[in-house]
């Protein structure tokens, strides 16, 4: 074999063994990620209640949304979602500067801070809901030491909301807290140790020197805590359940009321609720993947 034939066989096989080895991944991503979004599009348009005849209805299910009251509140409360949960983000960041010390003890620090991330969304609703009972729970007892009157976070259509969205921070600020951890390893040293020579100190230097380099952690970050809130369901079915009086429902939670659960087996309707949520979703990725695109362009000049 000539030298010419043997360097492109090489570059073949170091061209094609990468893909084979992501090649099930990416079917297994199509199967059930790509064509369930495509069949999602195509059963919004149709009235169907997963298994007679579908009947093609066009934007109808579109335009029901439009005049749906329950769909507006849980709108809302996906809005509510979005900005209070971004909290996590700022917290986890300064948790992790907390704990990026050398200090004796900090593996502790670090391992009571990391629990919240490694359990089940299940178990922190179980253990908030207790936390929030009107008589026998944690929070309550706090205020009636303090001679406060006790308050049902979960009865109440105007807290319970606010109540879950505070459950699910606390798994997400650890999270983050977990990514900017590994963003800081990763800081240069030689920038931190140049900006001490111009000065830069305290606020200056994570402002112009630390912030700038964890960038990708905080892109990621970012994406991860809007879908975690955009898709937040699992905490809503074991706290509340979508009440009280459906006061806590999200976009996601009313998209299986309507599609899955004894209300309704309407297809369709739940698909137009999904597609609402897909593009709600791909339209926040975009911008940060854009807003990424255009710092990283300023930064070339």
């Amino acid at each position: 074999m000539s030298t010419a034939s043997h360097s492109w066989a090489k570059r073949n096989r170091m061209t094609i063994t990468p893909l084979l080895f992501l090649l099930p991944g990416i079917l297994f991503f199509a199967a059930y990620v790509i064509i369930p979004i495509f069949q999602s599009f195509n059963i919004s348009l149709y009235e169907w209640d997963g298994l007679g005849q579908a009947t093609f209805v066009g934007t109808r299910n579109y335009e029901e949304l439009l005049t749906d009251r329950n769909f507006e509140i849980s709108l809302w409360n996906n809005v509510k979602w979005l900005v209070l949960y971004l909290l996590a983000i700022p917290a986890g960041l300064v948790i992790a500067l907390l704990l990026n010390q050398t200090v004796t003890g900090i593996r502790i620090y670090k391992s009571l801070f990391f629990f919240p991330f490694v359990i089940s969304q299940v178990v922190v609703g179980l253990v908030f809901s207790w936390f929030y009972l009107p008589r026998e729970g944690l929070l309550n007892a706090v205020l009636t030491t303090l001679g406060m009157d006790t308050i049902n976070v979960l009865g109440d259509p105007t807290l319970a909301t606010y109540g879950i969205i505070a459950a699910g921070l606390w798994p997400q600020t650890a999270y983050c807290m977990i990514l900017y951890l590994t963003g800081l390893n990763a800081v240069d040293p030689e920038q931190v140790e140049a900006g001490r020579l111009d000065g830069a100190k305290g606020i200056k230097m994570l402002w112009y020197v630390i912030l700038p380099q964890l960038r990708p952690a905080t892109f990621i970050a970012f994406v991860v805590t809007i879908i975690g809130a955009l898709r937040s369901f699992d905490l809503i079915s074991i706290m509340t359940n979508g009440g009280p009086f459906g006061s806590t429902r999200v976009l996601s939670f009313y998209m299986f009321e309507k599609a899955l659960s004894e209300y309704g087996f309407r297809m369709g309707y739940g698909s137009a609720i999904a597609v609402v949520l897909f593009f709600i979703m791909l339209f926040f990725i975009a911008y940060f993947l854009w807003s990424m695109y255009r710092d990283e362009k300023e930064a070339r000049r």
